[in-house]
């Protein structure tokens, strides 16, 4: 709710996205880690060099990411829970420019989802995580965020027990 009710500024900046992604991918590890010393995933970037600064409000685009890679790594934990010994987490973000649009790319190893929840996961309120666990809001703004905020889409692809990807589409202006 408190996130819903904050504002940015809503003033565009051009933004190093590999940079912005980067930050926020560590951020969310190691803010994962800090309340659980034993979780751990391979991090893995493979970010297109020389990739132009884009246009964007940073805060909202950083508070995008922040939010997948925070399910992400929720995603893989829980399935460390239950999965074999053999099991390596794994939490990967990639960018690069196509067809005018700079793509980011979530991509987790983690429970994935059935295809009913997929089709729910951008609706307020909505969660797939235990009660005070979630709040159904974070992908939810996102989708605003990214939608109406900056002209943008954000799709999922998910198998269940394999993983989920996000991918989040920003047109270059």
């Amino acid at each position: 709710m408190l996130q819903h009710s904050r504002t940015s500024t809503g003033q565009k900046e051009l933004t190093n996205i590999n940079t912005l992604a980067d930050e926020y991918f560590k951020l969310s590890y190691h803010g994962l880690r800090a309340k659980n010393k034993s979780f751990n995933a391979e991090m893995v970037t493979h970010f297109e060099p020389g990739i132009q600064d884009v246009s964007v409000i940073a805060q909202d685009i950083g508070r995008v990411l922040l939010n997948l890679f925070n399910n992400a790594f929720y995603a893989v934990n829980q399935k460390k829970k239950t999965a074999g010994a053999d099991y390596k987490p794994e939490v990967s973000v990639s960018t690069s420019a196509e067809n005018g649009h700079l793509v980011i790319k979530v991509k987790d190893n983690g429970v994935g989802m059935p295809e009913q929840v997929k089709e729910k996961i951008m609706q307020p309120f909505f969660t797939t995580k235990p009660t005070g666990e979630g709040t159904g809001l974070g992908l939810s703004l996102s989708y605003d965020m990214v939608v109406k905020g900056h002209g943008g889409s954000i799709n999922v692809n998910s198998i269940e027990g394999e993983g989920s990807e996000f991918i989040i589409s920003l047109p270059i202006s």
